[in-house]
């Protein structure tokens, strides 16, 4: 029996549908639907999704319109059929955008065989205010400037009533303020963001944000309140109390645009009519040292239309600039999640402490009932002390504490909003009762980053060292890539930034919160080109005596690489490329010709392990500064070379491969033996010599092994710091030592990664030693428990141990080259890039080695089979050879290389 026509075709239809390629996850300037940029020609990015392998697109189609049916006279730009196979940050080539202007966006693609797909679901993004001048009817507003700047008040309220009587289309609200701001609009708050407008170098560079506002709204009588807190502006800032940096007083901007259906427009602005009060719960809020809450001064209705409120004054307008304001760049800050505590206990001397079980950065939600006037004190830590005492002397002057006073009215929950903290414990004292695990919840904070990758592995205590990275990740990447989050610093430490990107970049998307953060680097930087050593610089600010250090002013050459190479965007390059070149040249001019950058280590190997600080005399793990100085000054240098490559600049290429020349060969002359041995005989100087090719070809395996003796001579640990320990498994990988990297990978005792993790760290710490065996402080005055700069061999674990390594930049171009060891029995790890989701890992089971591999659509990869015999390799149960989707498959002297195109893999071969 014949089947029908109807039947064939339906089969047919179906197997097309199913070989289409569709896009999907549609995103503007490395973010889903944003609103407010800034970028004249925004660009556009699409994963690919379809069935089987080898897919890949041979051209695209995008469509703007200003309405989400793409019909007739909305669409606004069409780019017809380009015949590419990008699909990662493609620019918008239409008519010029204006501010405030909402565009849907949707692209369809063509396969590999050229089949035409379908359209994709619209996406959209809304562009910001694009000259001072739009900020229309908003001025800056503030209370009167108080009599002691630098003392903690009182946070201020503001609002203003206004009217609606037509149908409103859309609005929006945008908002900045100086200090901290949260907006209401009608008895509700707007938004969901936290610490707005964050941290940037507020002279030349204040965030705003845009908030769509149309849904909170109402016909007839409606008011816009916003509450300011002191934050980075006006706070505490430092270990050296830079209270009032950046201004004496809290002040706020903001702009309510209102489109009607009938076509006007209602502008609302901050102006002299606006109310104020200082008469409200939160009586001081701070960063370093928290908040204090009294409720039984919460103004009810205080932002809504029917408020009748006393002690309220007129604001103050102020004469501060808006050509500054910058539209958000990057995710903001939000609610992450909520952790409970897992015990409740005294101390031995009868504190009351809640155990959270894992150091985080937030604060902690009480839900407590108790009589009126009951006040409840909240203190923050990392660790108990050896007694098991709450410990807070690591903290130094920020005190970390919450007071809340109860009104007394049935259950009362509170929450703090202009502070966070960083803690595993909390200390109650003044609780109503018996305290409860339901009396309290963590809420964790951090910027709202996607998560991107995933580790996991047979050793139960690599995988909570993994867990330590990105937790450490999550703490300090609040806004501003921080050291810590707890003690009186949070700064923006260039070096620790440097050091640990790359391994950010595969635990979570962090493209555009290093885009933003960036362009404070190249906006904090002094005229001669000198990087200051936190950014923002609160520390040494532009017109004193700043200097940089070498490892950490590097983060101008290194970070933006770092992305570029990470997201495959270049647009980072071109704009942070004056910032490299100034860098480098600083140091140009500082060396001269001698080519050695004296006196450019200011901070050396920081942190490195000394040995002979401890009962033990192996050698110190001391590096010479000026070699440290020079060889970060050859590195910068060749990422300045191969930036302005990219970039089509082929002078400045030329001139600084030059220059990287004979800083090269002036670091041979100076800090090299004929036998391989590097001045300081230390493993950062044969890390760093290594990593940045400043060795000649016939030495670097004398000074490879030179680096594995030392380690071996430690009985397999390291003496490295911040600038030695990121490259340090690297560079033995690179040589051939992927076995030694493993041994310091899985070394228990100290000093290693795992130490911290057998002495019960839940975060990444400061120090190798920051809880000493014998469960004592290594150090009072420095000594975080939550720094993320020693889990940048994270890095090593995703590329080396797992295998997922960059081909071309943004992955376009995938590496699987795994590197196994017989002391674990399985390692795995995925990676969502800017194509789709990368998966790598191998499992040694019943005597066969198994590697699973997944290539995004659209992007091709190299895998290497460790220790495979092209005769006995499998995939997906078939003998090599029977397989059509492999190309170029080689024989290396102990591997197999091939390629491949989109699609899952499993290979199979025996171990031995």
């Amino acid at each position: 029996m014949k089947p029908s026509l109807f039947l064939l075709t339906s089969l047919l239809l179906t197997r097309t549908a199913l070989a289409q390629l569709t896009p999907g996850e549609l995103t503007c300037e490395h973010r889903t639907n944003p609103l407010g940029i800034a970028e004249t020609k925004p660009r556009l990015s699409w994963k690919l999704s379809g069935k089987g392998r080898n897919l890949h697109q041979t051209a695209y189609q995008i469509q703007a319109a200003t309405t989400p049916t793409f019909a007739g006279k909305s669409q606004v730009w069409n780019s017809q059929k380009v015949a590419s196979d990008e699909s990662v940050l493609r620019p918008y080539s239409g008519p010029a955008l204006t501010s405030g202007q909402r565009v849907y966006w949707r692209v369809k693609v063509w396969d590999g065989s050229g089949k035409e797909g379908s359209w994709s679901s619209p996406a959209y993004w809304e562009m910001g205010l694009l000259q001072p001048a739009d900020w229309q009817k908003a001025k800056w507003v503030e209370l009167p400037v108080s009599v002691n700047p630098k003392a903690a008040g009182p946070v201020a309220m503001l609002r203003k009533p206004f009217s609606i009587n037509k149908k409103v289309a859309s609005a929006r609200a945008y908002a900045t303020a100086h200090g901290l701001y949260e907006l209401h609009l009608n008895g509700q708050r707007v938004g969901e963001d936290l610490l707005t407008p964050g941290w940037t170098v507020y002279p030349k560079r204040l965030q705003y944000q845009v908030y769509d506002i149309t849904d909170q709204l109402k016909s007839g009588a409606n008011v816009i309140g916003a509450m300011l807190g002191e934050g980075w502006y006006k706070g505490a800032l430092g270990y050296e109390d830079n209270s009032a940096f950046y201004g004496n007083n809290t002040a706020l901007l903001a702009q309510l645009v209102i489109q009607y259906t009938d076509g006007t427009t209602d502008v609302i602005g901050t102006d002299g009519s606006w109310q104020a009060s200082t008469d409200g719960p939160i009586r001081k809020s701070e960063l370093y040292n928290g908040e204090i809450y009294d409720a039984r001064m919460e103004r009810a209705g205080w932002d809504t239309p029917n408020f009748t409120g006393t002690n309220w004054s007129a604001v103050q307008v102020a004469n501060y600039p808006t050509h500054t304001l910058v539209s958000t760049v990057s995710q903001p800050v939000r609610r992450q999640e909520t952790i409970k505590p897992i015990r409740i206990f005294k101390t031995p001397s009868g504190t009351l402490v809640a155990d959270f079980g894992q150091n985080m950065t937030g604060w902690v939600r009480l839900n407590v009932s108790g009589p009126a006037g009951t006040t409840i004190k909240i203190r923050h830590a990392e660790v108990l002390d050896k007694q098991g005492e709450f410990y807070t002397t690591n903290l130094r002057r920020a005190k970390q504490e919450l007071h809340y006073t109860l009104k007394g009215n049935g259950t009362e929950v509170y929450e703090p909003r202009f502070t966070f903290m960083g803690f595993r414990y909390v200390a109650v004292d003044g609780f109503p009762g018996d305290l409860k695990p339901d009396n309290l919840a963590g809420v964790v904070i951090h910027t709202d980053m996607p998560q991107t990758g995933q580790f996991d592995c047979s050793n139960p205590l690599v995988n909570q060292l993994q867990h330590n990275i990105q937790w450490g990740q999550k703490g300090n990447f609040v806004d501003v890539p921080t050291d810590c989050p707890q003690r009186d610093e949070r700064l923006g430490w260039t070096g620790d930034a440097q050091a640990f990107c790359r391994t950010a970049g595969f635990n979570r998307d962090v493209a555009a919160l290093f885009t933003r953060w960036l362009a404070d680097v190249a906006a904090d930087q002094r005229a001669d080109g000198a990087v200051p050593f936190v950014v923002p610089d609160i520390l040494n600010p532009l017109g004193k005596d700043a200097a940089t250090s070498a490892g950490w002013g590097d983060v101008a050459t290194i970070a933006p690489w770092t992305i570029y190479q990470l997201y495959g965007d270049q647009r980072i390059l071109e704009t942070q490329y004056p910032s490299m070149k100034a860098y480098v040249e600083y140091i140009h001019k500082k060396a001269g010709d001698s080519y050695i950058w004296k006196g450019g280590s200011v901070f050396g190997d920081w942190l490195f392990y000394k040995p002979h600080m401890y009962s033990h005399a192996e050698p110190d793990g001391y590096t010479n500064n000026d070699m440290i100085a020079t060889a970060f000054y050859a590195y910068s240098t060749d990422l300045l070379r191969q930036a302005a490559t990219v970039l089509g600049k082929t002078d400045d290429a030329r001139q600084y491969a030059d220059l990287f020349s004979k800083i090269k060969t002036t670091f041979q002359r100076e800090y090299i033996t004929p036998t391989g041995r590097i001045a300081s005989d230390s493993q950062t100087a044969y890390v760093l010599a290594l990593m940045f090719n400043l060795l000649p070809d016939e030495l670097r395996p004398l000074a490879a092994q030179h680096l594995v003796d030392d380690i071996k001579s430690r009985k397999n640990h390291l003496s490295t710091g911040f600038l030695g320990t990121p490259y340090l498994c690297q560079v033995l990988s690179d040589n051939g030592f992927t076995d030694v990297g493993y041994d310091l990978l899985l070394q228990e005792s100290f000093p290693s990664w795992l130490y911290p993790v057998k002495m019960g760290a839940t975060t990444i710490w400061e120090r190798w030693d920051g809880i000493r065996p014998d469960s004592t402080f290594q150090d009072a005055g420095m000594n975080s428990f939550n720094h993320y700069a020693y889990g940048a061999i994270g890095d090593w674990m995703y590329r080396v141990v797992s295998g997922i390594e960059i081909g071309k930049p943004g992955y376009k171009h995938v590496l699987i080259q795994p590197q196994p060891t017989d002391r674990l029995t399985y390692a795995k790890s995925s990676l969502k890039s800017s194509y789709g989701d990368i998966k790598s890992g191998w499992e040694r089971k019943n005597g066969q080695m198994i590697v699973r591999v997944s290539v995004p659509a659209n992007t091709t990869a190299t895998i290497r089979l460790p220790k495979a015999d092209a005769s006995r390799v499998t995939e997906g149960g078939k003998a090599l050879a029977q397989g059509a989707d492999f190309r170029n498959i080689k024989a290396g002297q102990n591997d197999l290389t091939l390629e491949v195109g989109s699609g899952d893999y499993e290979f199979s071969y025996p171990t031995n």
